[in-house]
């Protein structure tokens, strides 16, 4: 990432300092020490002042935590389900039975993959509509078991090939979307990395939406939305900057409600703590949604997605318009 040149320059100096201190035995405590409070002064200095495009970019990183560091790193048991009964198997749809401490509930995610092999297995995380359909079926399993729902977001959006368009790709996405708000459990969204388009929303109707705090999330990629609107791929950091995809912006536009902090610096450069605020939350906000009766719940899920995005003079105030 560009704006990290100066950081990683720094961490190039720690370690080959490191490297010295260990291969000619000289104690170099006190540069070293010097050397690494210069690198967390970078680091805080350049992620206090991202632009929106630079944040994109973050949630793009290679080393950025993905679905699977966190069924690896936070659940004390995992049982994967597959298939959709009507296709196949996607693989860049992961769902199944998981476990933290005493709470259980139902894990459904965009998986991307951590190798070159395993992410062009995944579509690098765009789900055909198989992927859509098996996640409907195991939320409605979840339904019968009582379990809640966690869904992880994590995709550039759904897999746009000819074959998911033929295999009712837009059908498979809007079903979801539909049938989510009659799912009888609690959900649970959290954005942990892309959350593109259509792709992004067919797993992400919930009692709560969540956002990773250098994630995105957006009706189009900043690189789609500058092909379409300038022809111009060198203004897509102008249409990360229009999109408003930010999780601050999101937070004043009603559209997510609440932010997960990271590491300072990003989650890539410390995943066990990332993954221990997630852990937190997800039991947190579990354990919080449990205390709502169902009918309640299923209530303020409607009413919180018809408005979302109100803008005061802009787009109707809820008062007085019928539920």
């Amino acid at each position: 990432m560009n704006f990290e040149a100066e950081i990683e320059e720094l961490e190039g100096q720690l370690v080959e300092l490191k490297e010295l201190s260990e291969r000619t035995q000289l104690d170099l405590t006190d540069e070293i020490a010097t050397l690494t409070g210069r690198l967390e002064q970078a680091i805080a200095a350049t992620y206090a002042d991202l632009t929106p495009w630079d944040r994109v970019k973050v949630s793009r990183h290679p080393d950025r935590p993905v679905l699977t560091t966190y069924v690896d790193g936070i659940l004390d048991e995992f049982v994967e389900l597959h298939g959709d009964k009507a296709f196949g198997e996607d693989l860049a749809m992961m769902t199944g039975l998981a476990r933290i401490e005493d709470t259980r509930f139902l894990l459904i995610g965009h998986r991307k993959g951590t190798t070159t092999k395993e992410r062009i297995a995944c579509n690098f995380g765009s789900a055909h509509p198989e992927g859509y359909r098996k996640a409907l079926k195991k939320m409605r399993l979840a339904e019968k078991l009582k379990l809640p729902i966690v869904t992880m977001i994590n995709t550039p959006g759904a897999y746009p090939g000819i074959g998911a368009e033929e295999r009712g790709q837009a059908e498979a996405i809007a079903r979801n979307i539909l049938e989510m708000f009659n799912v009888r459990v609690p959900i649970l969204v959290i954005i942990i990395g892309e959350g593109g388009s259509g792709g992004a929303l067919g797993i992400g109707i919930g009692d709560r939406v969540l956002m990773m705090e250098y994630a995105y999330y957006s009706v189009i990629s900043p690189e789609g939305c500058a092909a379409i609107l300038w022809k111009d791929g060198s203004r897509t950091p102008d249409a990360a900057e229009a999109l408003k995809l930010g999780a601050s912006d999101l937070m004043k536009l009603n559209l997510i409600d609440g932010v997960i902090k990271e590491p300072v610096g990003g989650a890539h450069r410390d995943k066990e703590a990332t993954a221990e605020e997630v852990k937190r939350t997800i039991l947190d906000t579990l354990a919080e949604l449990s205390k709502i009766p169902m009918d309640e719940l299923l209530a303020q899920r409607l009413k919180k997605f018809r408005y979302a995005g109100k803008i005061e003079g802009r787009f109707p105030s809820v008062e007085g318009v019928p539920s």
